[in-house]
């Protein structure tokens, strides 16, 4: 990389503002570009830092010859202008140069073309009426560093302003980044400065690492990087290798058009980066030697451990005060256009962030390339979780046409439609609600068949081992990518303390004595968090309280509607009362769990905060533990009520049980609760991926990317119309990127649907396949075209979220076993096939499940208020239950059946749970983490190193006896060729027989 030359040694030597920044000028002067005001302010701050370089204010008017040759005098524009001789503001530029934006590529380079901006940091400053000026001259004497500072007032200039006009609180955050970049400078960076954009009050800070910040950097690090040694991986032979290559065939056209995607038959060894074995790595092309992605990475960690007076955690300490208002890398350019050039960017966006590569494979290397291996990572799973739902679907499916296919020979749905049986029900309500007849249920009995089959048994324990061979399969997924991405020896090592963390530990060492005990030995213990804990666990009752009232008042709604709508003068209100409240107690449902999530969201990233977590991975994993637990309370405890407790607390005809003394609690229909459920569990699951997934997530961005536009919007001369905007300001209108944990959220949620309740829903897994299909493309999307630029993070695993699936996985096997024995009528049917059936059919099975009352037991006030509704006089009713009749001496206690029925229900949970753990623990059992053609190829890597570093000092072990051979053959040669020497002569002879050898 060529170093821009020192300046000239002369007595007075001339410096513009346009003039880039450089660490290696010595008693250079740093200015903040501030506004023109009196000489003697501006004067103040450029003393107050004496090693610092003037950066850019106005850098459009770069191309001009004055910003080259320093012994001519910058021109004010304004200043001619006023004079009458430039008729048009754009005449004099176009005339003299092109346009000096196309030179640094629009904001991806320094104005010189040649160093490229790694990163970019953004403040707020206020303009004055003076501050459109082209530039200040600034006078320094080298010789005298900045004790002859002066600036010279610029032709057009109206005088001085009044100090008081500046604000005290700017002009402090403007002397602390004053400080804080001339540490950057000390660090090794290199600085641009440009304040004049179309973006009103805003300034750039333009950064870029040189090649030896770089190396310092990658050695503290730790990064691998490749070396010159290449070797060939493990190739399959015989019948795996044609296997293999008839695959590949198969899916090229679902392969993405991405150079390196495709698998190699070499690599190259990687070696962790050391500058004093750089001759080992192959720097033949230094610019790409450390892609975008790596370098953005090391500016950032020295802008988090860069710190200053008031900013003892860097960059982080400065954008929570708002020194800085954003930081962030740059994309590689744009993405669409004709005349765009290809770049990484453009190639995800045509590849990969687009619907139309739906049905492709994502480009997984090359989004680790741009993004970063946490990014990566995410959409590798998300890629797997996708491609392991198309077996369950199909599964799924097929479960529900067998469903559908055997609906007509299903003997109890069959006994319920026949109008024959003239099974007459007790009815659902007191008073309002009268007796009704069986029958009228049929269509819920034919479509409860759908889901609650015996297909529903094999779907559940299918699913169970689906969740095992999930985790085994993204378990060896992880190390396939660990080993490409050379992470295999990667360990995170302890990171630095957060910037609330430090002040806590402050604010605790300033409260005693500092004397008897050093500030650094201080740490925050349980009790400095004591009250923090108590808030968390308060808060927590408090909300998990909240969610269980709400669903409480859904229930009472359901309860009181459905008595409403009894008394309906409507027939059809009335024949379709169950339908209704529940469809509607699902959509009020499915909007407070919607507007909780958001809530709750909120609500633990405070509770989090007031915790003050040590490390940034420490305050992600509470913050992950607390969003979750609070989101799957609030969308589960709905289908949790439906599932197991909706039906179980009823009473019988004639002693029922009331909420508030009025209330009769619900019953399920006579097919069972597990129809509702499925319903239940559909819209909620639909309605939260469609609304909350997808209408968020492309709505939100781009209506605050709109009202930031709107916010910017300002009037604007004729060439800031026609001026194309740099890289770092379209950038910086992006959305900031808030990190993964939505995006893992609402997946491990999904991940819930699909497992927990699969029972009573197996099209579940379907309806996920489809929703991913299309949130992996609109994830693209968003992080392509509407996001900022992530800063790239190494991962070698998806952290805690891998543990909460395997929870998830291990928590579905028992739900499901309980929706199956208490849910469903799987079990009653069992029973009765084998104990009660006289044939060993299922004819009797819904007579068997009924019991009878007596209409005469009715309690007063609670008996039908039209008893003769259906045409006829009632004197016994039925309804499900397993009691004993009115005749019997125990009327209307529990019989036997019931306790044989709860015994076989109990039983089937205890052998499910049990048999289908067995079966989950031994596919993680006999399916190996490590695949073993990455495990040898590891220990390949393993064994070339050492023999690398054999050779290598074999090497110098030669080099080095025959550079001892040399000294001793010259030492002969001139003993033999020269006189005898004094003493003192001697060591003269020898030094003129000696040489240097370079190894």
């Amino acid at each position: 990389m060529k170093e821009k030359p020192p300046p000239a040694q002369k007595d007075i030597v001339q410096q513009t503002t346009l003039e880039p920044l450089l660490p290696e000028d010595a008693g250079a002067v740093h200015g903040e570009a501030t506004p023109p005001g009196p000489a003697d302010d501006s004067l103040t701050s450029l003393e107050e830092a004496p090693s610092y370089e003037a950066m850019r204010v106005n850098e459009k008017y770069s191309s001009l010859p004055a910003a080259v040759d320093r012994g001519v005098h910058i021109i004010n524009i304004r200043a001619i202008d006023d004079l009458g001789y430039l008729q048009s503001e754009g005449t004099l530029l176009n005339s003299l140069a092109v346009d000096p934006d196309a030179n640094c590529k629009y904001g991806l380079y320094f104005r010189d073309g040649q160093r490229k901006v790694d990163y970019i940091l953004v403040y707020n400053y206020k303009r004055t009426s003076g501050h459109n000026i082209l530039a200040r001259v600034l006078h320094v004497d080298p010789s005298l560093g900045s004790q002859n500072l002066k600036q010279e007032p610029l032709p057009g200039k109206d005088g001085p302003l009044d100090a008081g006009e500046i604000d005290h609180h700017e002009d402090d955050k403007r002397s602390r980044r004053e400080e804080y970049e001339s540490n950057l400078l000390e660090a090794g960076l290199e600085l641009e400065k440009d304040e004049d954009t179309k973006i009103h009050g805003i300034g750039f800070v333009k950064i870029h690492a040189p090649w030896n910040v770089l190396c310092r950097e990658a050695e503290f690090l730790k990064l691998k990087m490749p070396t010159k040694k290449m070797y060939q991986i493990h190739q399959s032979r015989g019948l795996l290798k044609k296997i293999n290559s008839v695959l590949q065939k198969m899916t090229e056209p679902i392969q993405p058009r991405v150079a390196g995607n495709r698998s190699q038959s070499t690599k190259r060894l990687s070696f962790t980066f050391s500058r004093e074995k750089q001759h080992l790595f192959d720097l033949s092309d230094k610019d790409s030697f450390f892609d975008s992605k790596t370098r953005s990475t090391i500016v950032y960690e020295i802008l988090k451990r860069t710190t200053c007076s008031k900013a003892s955690m860097g960059i982080t300490s400065l954008l929570a005060n708002g020194v800085y208002t954003a930081a962030y890398p740059l994309h590689d350019g744009d993405f669409e256009g004709e005349d765009v050039e290809m770049n990484d960017r453009k190639i995800l966006c045509e590849e990969w962030a687009t619907y139309g590569a739906f049905y492709k494979y994502q480009p997984i290397h090359l989004i680790r390339k741009y993004f970063g291996e946490k990014v990566g990572l995410y959409f590798a799973w998300l890629g797997v979780y996708t491609q392991m739902l198309i077996p369950a679907s199909m599964v799924g499916v097929v479960v529900f046409l067998y469903g559908c296919l055997t609906v007509d020979g299903n003997i109890p749905s069959m006994e319920m439609c026949d109008q024959r049986n003239n099974i007459t029900m007790c009815p659902l309500c007191d008073q309002t609600c009268s007796y009704w007849k069986l029958s009228s249920a049929c269509a819920t009995a034919r479509a409860s068949h759908f889901f609650d089959n015996p297909a529903t048994v094999f779907f559940s324990v299918f699913m169970a081992l689906w969740a095992a061979m999930f985790m085994e399969h993204w378990k060896r997924k992880q190390m396939r990518l660990n080993y490409k991405w050379d992470l295999t020896g990667f360990e995170e090592e302890e990171a630095h303390p957060r910037a609330e963390y430090e002040a806590k530990v402050l604010k605790k060492s300033l409260r005693k004595d500092c004397r008897t005990k050093e500030i650094d030995k201080e740490k925050l213990t349980w009790k400095d968090r004591l009250p923090a804990y108590l808030t968390n666990l308060v808060s927590f009752i408090f909300m998990i309280g909240l969610t269980f009232a709400i669903v409480f008042a859904v229930i009472i709604y359901r309860i009181s509607t459905a008595a409403a709508l009894a008394i309906s003068s409507s027939p059809s209100g009335r024949s379709n009362v169950r339908v209704t409240v529940t469809a509607t107690a699902v959509i009020i449902n499915l909007v407070v769990i919607i507007i909780l999530d958001e809530l709750y969201g909120s609500i633990a990233r405070w509770l989090t905060q007031i915790e003050v977590p040590k490390t940034d991975k420490n305050f992600e994993e509470r913050l992950i533990f607390k969003a979750f637990l609070l989101k799957f309370v609030n969308a589960y405890t709905p289908i949790f009520y439906v599932a197991f407790f909706k039906g179980r607390f009823v009473g019988r005809p004639g002693d029922y049980v009331y909420i508030f003394g009025s209330f009769r609690m619900e019953e399920c229909a006579p097919g069972g609760c597990l129809m509702e459920l499925c319903i239940q569990l559909s819209i909620i699951m639909l309605g939260k991926q469609l609304i909350q997934n997808n209408l968020f997530e492309i709505g939100i961005p781009k209506m605050k990317k709109f009202f930031r536009y709107l916010k910017q919007q300002r009037p604007i001369d004729h060439e800031e119309s026609t001026k194309k905007k740099q890289r770092y300001e379209v950038d910086y209108n992006l959305e900031p990127f808030a990190g993964l944990t939505p995006e893992y959220m609402e997946m491990i949620i999904q991940f819930g649907f699909v497992t927990l309740f699969v029972a009573s829903f197996p099209l579940a897994p379907l309806f996920a396949l489809l929703n991913n299909i299309i949130e992996i493309r609109l994830d693209a999307k968003k992080f392509v075209t509407e996001l900022r630029r992530p800063v790239a993070v190494r991962a070698k695993d998806i952290g805690i979220w891998y543990n909460i699936l395997r929870g998830i996985g291990k928590l579905a096997v028992i739900i499901n076993a309980f929706v199956i024995s208490f849910t469903s009528d799987f079990i009653p049917r069992l029973v009765y096939h084998y104990m009660y059936s006289s044939n060993g059919s299922m004819h009797g099975f819904l007579n068997h499940t009924l019991s009878y009352f007596n209409v005469s037991d009715f309690q007063a006030g609670t008996a039908p208020n039209d008893p003769m509704e259906l045409g006829y006089s009632v004197h016994i009713c039925r309804y499900k239950d397993y009691r004993e009749p009115p005749w019997s001496e125990n009327k209307y206690e529990i019989s036997k059946d019931f306790w044989a029925v709860l015994a076989a229900r109990l039983a089937f949970v205890i052998v499910f749970q049990n048999l289908v753990m067995f079966m989950s623990d031994f596919v993680d059992w006999i399916i190996p983490d490590i695949p073993k053609d990455i495990s040898q190829q590891i220990h390949k890597e393993k064994v070339l190193l050492v023999e690398l570093f054999m050779k290598e000092e074999q090497g110098k072990q030669q080099m080095l006896e025959t550079i001892k051979e040399k000294d001793n053959l010259q030492g002969d040669n001139c003993n033999n060729h020269s006189p005898p020497f004094t003493r003192t002569q001697r060591g003269s002879t020898a030094s003129r027989c000696s040489y240097h050898v370079a190894i």
